[in-house]
Parts: structure tokens; C-alpha cells; sequence
């Protein structure tokens, strides 16, 4: 059973990146849902076959502790129906920080899981590039995926990056080498086609962690990849329409204007609602209603959703978490500790300006942060071989006795 639940886990990691290319309707919804679902039902098989878990983490207490508030936050909602459709979604999504904890249990299988997860962007990718090809797009300035929000697919296409990077270090396999080399360049180019300014700022904070964990590595690979970036951008520059390059070059004009593409005038209806209810909150999902704004709108800002959501308890139990991945990052080594730190700081940097709470990819970066941590500190070497990693001193063979 265990089998089948982690063949699950790599289909769904494979699938999060285009979710929402592929949505059935209801019941069944995208596909991501579907897999999630069925990967629930394979785990709770597995689990009980076994007749035990994996200890976990004070990272995962955390995130149960929060979904355990906002499941309660239904008591006291100002909107029932809101927080009501909402928490089915928050138990989905955060119990994949479990599937990875619960499942990957060697180096190299953390090392298939970020390669479905690079080969999953791959596809996000070429179906940005296909929009922007498409006849239908002529009069368009941003082009994404069918079904996918521009802003989304830059932050996923993004976090992508440093994985890609990783697969690369070391003594990589031809196949991660080959998609990692594929991927950053299409990935690029397709965060380009988006004209998302965070998603843009964003990307320039990854590669420049890339090039560190790259240029360390002395990666050949990694080298290609850089020098043929110069001509993408060239080709980009060339055939994309003015208007895409146009909002590109409007970032200083918002970072000097305060504004942020009306996020500004967001953030102060939602810092009034929080003020309304600073301790508790007004239920899950109901940012929107406690702030005044139209059903459709967010937060556009991860941490005042909880806060207005959740109060000052579920504030503080997100920034705990935060503060606990974060050291899981601090406790690891090498290439290791600079892809999983610079992903960790484009989903920081990406989230001040986005609601990223109820997105997979936040649960499953958190998953794959704590695991990633278990693995250094239990199998140093093996992590260290999978990685390209130095071997810890402590790991190097004895001499041998005269």
C-alpha cells in the first residue's frame, strides 16, 4: 500500500504546478484535488497496514495547531457559508506537509519528488509558451496557462528554480540534468510572458540564489544553463509584444507610487477589519466580507489574511511556522541548505504581496523543508551523495589502527 500511496505523492507533486489547467468541474474539481484525495485515502491504508506514523515535528505541530484554530474560528465566523467552504481546503492542502513528512524516506526519493515537481513546472511552462503561440493571444500583454491566475503560475514557475538548480549539483543523473537544464530557461522565459512584477522580482532573487548554489558547485551543467541565458533574453526582447516589456518596466514607478497596483487601499480595509477582531478573527475565508471588498478579492498579503481571519493566534501560529522552517533550513548543509533557503525567500518575498494559504505549493515546499532537514540530520552521507554535497567530517572513514 505504501507503494501506491507514493507513486500518489509523485503524481500529485508532478500535478500542482498546472492544477488548474486540468479541473474536471465539480465533485471532482482539478486535478491536483483528485490525486490529493486519493492519496489521502491510500495514506490512511498505509498507515494503518503499518500500525504507526512518523513522529512529527514541532514545524507540523504548528501547522495542526492552525488548521485546528481556523476549523474553530467557524464558531464565532461572521460568515458561515465562507469559512464552511473554505476549511475542506485548508485540510487538503496542509495535510500534504504530512505526505511528504510521512512518505519520502531516503535522499534519493526526496530527490524523484523534486524532479517531479521541476517536471511538473516544465509543463506549466510550455503551456505559458503555447498561450503566448496561440492565435487567439494577439491582442494580449500577459499570457498564462489555460486557467491558471499570471501572478500564480510566476510564483510557482519561480519556486521551481532553486529544485531545478539542486538536481543539477553533483554527480546528477543525465535525466536531472537534462530537465533541470530545459527547465530554467523555459521557466524564465515563461515568468517573462506572465509580466508579473512580483513574479519578476521574485525571479531575480531565485537565480541569483542558483547562480550561488551553481557557481559553488562548479557545475558544468549549471554553466551551460547560464550562458545561454543572454540569448533567451535576446529572443525574448525580440518577439514578445512592447506592452509585456512595458509592465515589466513599471516596478520602480509602483515601488515608488506605495501603491502596488491597488494592493495599498487592500491592505488598509484589511487592517481595519483586523482591528475589529485583533484576537480571534471573523472566521476563515471571510477576508473579503470582514473587509468590505468584493467576494473575489484576497488579502494580497498571506500574513494579514490570517490576521484578519484568524486574529492574533493565528498570526502568531503562521509566523511560528515560518520561524520553524526556517531553522529546519539553518540545520541543513551545502547545496541543500542554499536551494531550500532560497525557495523559502521567494515564498516570503512572493507572499507579501499574494494569499498563499490556501495554495499547494506553500504545504508542499513546507513538507519538503522539514524532510529535507530530517534527512541531514539521519542520513548525512546519503544526503550528501544525492546533492553533490561535501561528506560531513564526522561521516569520513576512520584511519585505519597501525
Amino acid at each position: 500500500m505504501r507503494g501506491l500511496a507514493w507513486a500518489l505523492m509523485l503524481g500529485l507533486a508532478f500535478a500542482i504546478p498546472w492544477e488548474y489547467s486540468l479541473d474536471l468541474g465539480p465533485p471532482l474539481g482539478n486535478i491536483a484535488r483528485i490525486l490529493g484525495l486519493a492519496l489521502l485515502a491510500a495514506m490512511v491504508l498505509a498507515v494503518l497496514q503499518v500500525g504507526r506514523m512518523r513522529r512529527l515535528t514541532a514545524l507540523h505541530w504548528l501547522i495542526l495547531a492552525l488548521l485546528a484554530w481556523l476549523a474553530l474560528s467557524w464558531f464565532w465566523s461572521i460568515d458561515l457559508e465562507a469559512t464552511g467552504s473554505h476549511l475542506p481546503g485548508y485540510v487538503q492542502e496542509t495535510m500534504i506537509a504530512w505526505f511528504v513528512w510521512e512518505l519520502t524516506e531516503t535522499p534519493s526519493e526526496l530527490r524523484s519528488l523534486l524532479r517531479c515537481i521541476v517536471a511538473g513546472s516544465c509543463v506549466l511552462a510550455a503551456l505559458t509558451m503555447a498561450n503566448f503561440a496561440s492565435p487567439n493571444a494577439a491582442d494580449q500583454i500577459r499570457f498564462v496557462a489555460e486557467g491558471q491566475d499570471p501572478n500564480d503560475v510566476a510564483r510557482f514557475l519561480v519556486l521551481g528554480f532553486p529544485l531545478a538548480a539542486l538536481l543539477l549539483s553533483g554527480q546528477s543523473e543525465r535525466i536531472d540534468k537534462l530537465l533541470a537544464q530545459a527547465y530554467l530557461p523555459m521557466g524564465l522565459i515563461a515568468v517573462l510572458l506572465t509580466a508579473s512584477r512580483s513574479g519578476f522580482i521574485a525571479a531575480m532573487i531565485a537565480l541569483a540564489g542558483c547562480g550561488i548554489l551553481l557557481l559553488r558547485r562548479r557545475s558544468r551543467a549549471g554553466l551551460a544553463v547560464g550562458m545561454s541565458l543572454p540569448a533567451v533574453l535576446t529572443a525574448f526582447w525580440m518577439t514578445v509584444p512592447a506592452g509585456t516589456i512595458d509592465r515589466l518596466f513599471t516596478i520602480p514607478q509602483q515601488l515608488m507610487g506605495q501603491d502596488l497596483n491597488q494592493r495599498a487601499n487592500i491592505w488598509s480595509a484589511g487592517w481595519l477589519a483586523f482591528r475589529h477582531a485583533p484576537l480571534a478573527g471573523s472566521g476563515a475565508g471571510t477576508f473579503a466580507g470582514a473587509a468590505g471588498l468584493a467576494p473575489m478579492d484576497t488579502a494580497h498579503n498571506t500574513m494579514l489574511a490570517f490576521a484578519v481571519e484568524g486574529g492574533l493566534v493565528a498570526l502568531t501560529l503562521a509566523s511560528a511556522i515560518l520561524a520553524a522552517a526556517s531553522a529546519s533550513v539553518f540545520a541543513m548543509r551545502g547545496p541543500m541548505r542554499n536551494a531550500m533557503g532560497t525557495a523559502l525567500l521567494v515564498w516570503v518575498v512572493t507572499s507579501a504581496v499574494a494569499t498563499l494559504q490556501e495554495n499547494r505549493a506553500t504545504w508542499l515546499l513546507l513538507g519538503i523543508v522539514a524532510t529535507a532537514a530530517r534527512l541531514a540530520a539521519d542520513q548525512p552521507v546519503e544526503l550528501a551523495r544525492a546533492f553533490g554535497e561535501r561528506q560531513p567530517s564526522s561521516a569520513r572513514a576512520a584511519p585505519a589502527c597501525p
